[in-house]
Parts: structure tokens; sequence; C-alpha cells
């Protein structure tokens, strides 16, 4: 299920929470409604929006810090991709077959990222053709201390890039626990059901509500976006390793 359609989902639980606590209201006989039991619950629901608050925020802040640290991830794989092609070049005419090689095994690194064109051929690629690009630059016998020198920069460089590779591949799986969301849901749900509990709902009250409720389902909507960086709303763009690719020499 995407984020917008979970989130809006949320929304309207909350929503069905306030009209739950309007309903307790009336079924609930008024000697059970006293002050007494009012300070019980407000002080209960305190401590519940204290600690759902202080989730809600810790989950901001790490879901963002993930979001960031994948985007950097993303612009140094980039980087990477132009610093090997440039040393290939360097290295000699000779690995212009490689470099068209790297050329489409970053495409399709991307394709298989950013889900794009998500196939059994996509993924294969992506394998294969990184493979035999890595392979191909480790079997190089340089002819010239020049030569030695890039080589070992383009070992340094492809490592690099297998190795954001895999991280990327990982994280692009990574969701919020269920059980996680379900609990904290459940946090906001008793704190809706108590705004109605002791207080009737008038037409200004019940706006409020609702303002509310998307405000809470809205802040879930974004961890939920940025736990999943390449794709949504919020995906991190794709464009800028596409624009390197075509700018590598054919």
């Amino acid at each position: 299920m995407s984020p917008l359609a979970t989130s809006l989902i949320i929304c309207v639980i909350l929503i069905g929470g306030a009209l739950t606590g309007a309903l307790l209201r009336r079924l609930v006989p008024e000697r059970h409604l006293d002050t007494h039991t009012k300070d019980v619950v407000r002080l209960g629901c305190a401590l519940i929006a204290t600690i759902a608050g202080l989730v809600l925020g810790l989950l901001i802040n790490s879901a963002k810090t993930s979001f960031d640290a994948q985007s950097d991830q993303v612009r140094q794989l980039t980087a990477n991709v132009i610093l090997l092609d440039h040393l290939l070049e360097q290295y000699g005419e000779q690995t212009r077959p490689i470099r068209n090689q790297l050329r489409i095994a970053a495409a399709a690194v991307a394709d298989r990222i950013w889900n794009e064109r998500s196939s059994s051929n996509t993924i294969y690629l992506a394998t294969t053709a990184g493979a035999a690009v890595e392979q191909s630059i480790r079997s190089f016998t340089p002819a010239n201390d020049s030569q030695r020198l890039y080589h070992s920069q383009a070992v340094q460089t492809i490592n690099a890039i297998l190795q954001a590779r895999l991280a990327l591949f990982e994280q692009s799986n990574v969701r919020m626990p269920t059980p996680f969301l379900v609990v904290l849901v459940f946090w906001l749900f008793i704190l809706f059901v108590s705004f109605s509990l002791f207080s009737p709902i008038n037409p200004m009250a019940l706006g409020a509500i609702v303002v509310i409720a998307l405000s809470a389902s809205g802040a879930i909507f974004l961890i939920l976006e940025m736990y999943q960086p390449f794709s949504g709303m919020m995906q991190i763009d794709s464009g800028p390793l596409r624009h390197a690719l075509a700018s590598l020499a054919p």
C-alpha cells in the first residue's frame, strides 16, 4: 500500500477515534465521567501524547537522515561513474569497449534502483554487465607506470561503486515495521477518543479534530515517504545520474 493511501486510512481512523469518544460519552453513565475520572484520563493521555510526540519526532529525524544519506550515496555513485570513465579514457584507447559496457551497466543499475523498468532482464543486465566491467578492469595488464597508476585508481573506484550499489539495493527495500506503525496509530487513536470523551462535538470542534488528524497522518506520510527514497512523491531524482551517463563518451 502506498504511503498516501496508508496516511489517509490513518486519518480516517483518527477521526473515527474522536467519533468513538463522542459515542462513549453518550453510552457511559454520567457517574463514570466525574472529575476524578477526567483527571485520570487526561493525565494518562498527556503521557501518551508525550510518548507519541517523541516517537514521531525521532522517526521523522531518522527517516530524514536515512533519506539524506541515500541521496548523498547517489551523488557519490554518479561522481564515481564519471571518474571511472575518465580513468579508463586516460588508460588508453583499448578501454573503449569497457567504457561502453560501463555506460550500459550504470543505466541498468539506475533502472534497478528506481524500479523504472523492474524486470528479470533488468536485474540480470545490472548484475552481469557490472560483473563484466569489474572483471575486465581487474584483468588489465599495465604496460607502464602511467597505466599502473590509472589501473590502481580504477580498481579503487570500481570497489567504491560496487559498495554504493549494494548499499542502495539494500536500502531501497527498507520499510517502516508494521507493528511499530500499528502501535503508534493505536496511541493516536486513544488520544482522539479522549478529545471528545468529556466535551460535546460542535462544528468548530469537529473541524479542529479533522485538521489535527490530517496533521498527524501527514507526519506519518512524510515518514513513510522518506523510507521509500526511490519511489513515490518524494523520491530521489534519478536525473543527475542519467544525465551523467548521457555525457559519457560512446
